[in-house]
């Protein structure tokens, strides 16, 4: 169980939903030869490599409050994100299926905190069934990440341009970065031009697809992780639930 929530929290912001004022992309799991070259020998109009503009946003994306929308391979439903670099990151789902009424995650210097109604969804959607009891439903299930929560929207390193999925959101020109392992795929469209930002993410998990919009950069709002007296470990967690 701890792998899956893990994983529940891994995918969350990797997997988000296009706004319908988007222009059409392509499909982020026909990433085709696109990935093959080296990140570094493949450059922008203006001279910086895949891993260059990489860094650029990962940094902006990092140190600028942002906000964003879309659906997720974790579980059907959407989600809204609201990134405060001061506070921390926040995730509110709107999960869909037989007594399943979404809810929350936050993170936090390093921790997540995962509600058991999302836990619970997350778990479902890859065939493991939970009945978390009528006293834990406001109950925060705390796992560490490993490393700071901007590594839930962050670009992977390993990232190469795909200039034949290059799209205009929003009017604004955007590049394609596609990293894929496996049947794991994720396409970001990144601005061309500076200010650098991630605009867009589509991915592919296990056949599972998904898209993000990101919007609102720089406009700060207050994200509040859940007190110590509603939160439990995983462990403890898992306690309680086998219980049952």
């Amino acid at each position: 169980m701890v792998a899956l929530a893990l994983m529940l929290g891994a995918t969350v912001l990797g997997c988000g939903a296009g706004s319908d004022g988007d222009e059409a992309v392509g499909d982020a799991g026909d990433t085709g030869g696109a990935a093959t070259s080296s990140a570094a020998d493949v450059a922008t109009g203006d001279g910086a490599s895949a891993e260059e503009r990489i860094e650029q946003v990962n940094e902006t994306m990092r140190d600028t409050p942002f906000s964003g929308l879309g659906t997720t391979t974790a579980y059907d439903g959407l989600q809204r994100i609201v990134w405060n670099p001061a506070q921390g990151l926040h995730i509110s789902s709107m999960a869909t299926g037989p007594d399943v009424d979404g809810g929350d995650m936050y993170c936090k210097d390093g921790v997540t905190y995962t509600s058991s109604s999302l836990l619970a969804a997350g778990l479902e959607s890859r065939g493991v069934q939970i009945s978390v009891p009528d006293r834990l439903d406001d109950v925060y299930v705390t796992s560490e990440t490993g490393q700071g929560c901007e590594a839930y929207f962050a670009i992977s390193p390993t990232g190469t341009f795909a200039p034949d999925k290059d799209a205009t959101l929003d009017g604004v020109r955007a590049q394609a970065v596609v990293a894929s392992s496996g049947s794991t795929s994720d396409t970001y469209f990144v601005s061309a031009e500076d200010p650098a930002r991630l605009l867009k993410l589509k991915s592919v998990r296990d056949g599972r697809t998904s898209s993000t919009t990101y919007f609102d950069f720089g406009m700060e709002k207050d994200v509040t992780p859940p007190s110590p007296d509603k939160t439990m470990s995983m462990e403890e967690f898992r306690t309680e639930v086998d219980a049952d």
